[in-house]
């Protein structure tokens, strides 16, 4: 699940910033569009793991954005979540986060000129949590939103997952105790099911995650059931704490089929 932190710009890609609209500060993004002069015909936000930044999901999108003339926006909202980063109370779920994810996603919308373009959320691990975290609790009409092997209870992680514990406890400011409980509630997505059951989420979790157990994927899908949910769905697919990219992207193909289909019988 650790993985190096890239500083590497691929060539296909710019750099922006963008200024958030809550603390002003200006926040980094990279973003692509297919080149040929055609306009984008959907824009995928793609966000990184929880140990990396913005840099390390610019191979494994790219491709399959490129093979749909999609374009990418990879948001750093506030950077990895480790104690290391001294903003780290700023990532990892916070509302300084979620909204970097969304004010990156306007600006890139209107750099491009895709207002009334599908606009796709997808994340795995750390990033399936800013998934989440971000769709619930931020007022923005993703098309649908793809959420893999995500961490939906801090407070559990942190006691199931030793080699991650002081980067939960840098990011909600201590170990959970009585002082810190709000801030690991707040930014844990299991709290927040009622709102996920109103977007088109695909929720999938490897059964063998010896890095993130299955059962934060399996509660938070319980807790949805509860408030039935219209586009909601869940697996735990053999493997391990893995993104499979092909399948999220052809779940939004499919969104888009039925987005087609009822315009035309609408």
């Amino acid at each position: 699940m650790a993985q190096p932190i890239s500083t590497t710009l691929l060539p296909e890609f710019q750099e922006i910033h963008v200024t958030s609209s809550l603390d002003g500060s200006r926040e980094p993004s990279l973003l692509w569009m297919p080149g040929g002069g055609e306009a984008p015909t959907a824009l995928v936000v793609g966000l990184h793991t929880w140990s990396a930044d913005r840099f390390n999901q610019q191979g494994p999108m790219l491709e399959f954005c490129e093979e749909r003339r999609w374009a990418l926006l990879l948001p750093e909202f506030r950077g990895p979540n480790l104690e290391k980063n001294p903003r780290a109370t700023e990532a990892g779920g916070s509302r300084l986060a979620c909204r970097d994810i969304v004010d990156a996603t306007r600006e890139a919308q209107n750099r491009l000129g895709l207002e009334n373009t599908p606009v796709f959320l997808h994340g795995g691990s750390g990033g399936g949590h800013m998934a989440l975290q971000t769709s619930a609790r931020e007022d923005f009409a993703w098309t649908a939103v793809s959420s893999w092997c995500p961490i939906t209870d801090l407070a559990a992680w942190h006691e199931q997952n030793k080699n991650y514990s002081r980067h939960i406890a840098a990011v909600c400011g201590g170990p959970p105790n009585a002082t810190t409980a709000h801030e690991y509630h707040d930014r844990s997505p299991l709290h927040r099911s009622e709102a996920l059951a109103k977007i088109n989420l695909l929720l999938a979790h490897g059964r063998q995650d010896a890095s993130v157990p299955q059962s934060h994927s399996w509660r938070l899908a319980t807790a949805i059931e509860s408030h039935n949910p219209r586009q909601f769905y869940f697996q735990i697919f053999d493997g391990t704490h893995e993104i499979h990219h092909d399948v999220a992207f052809r779940f939004f193909d499919r969104c888009i089929q039925r987005q087609n289909q009822s315009e035309l019988t609408g």
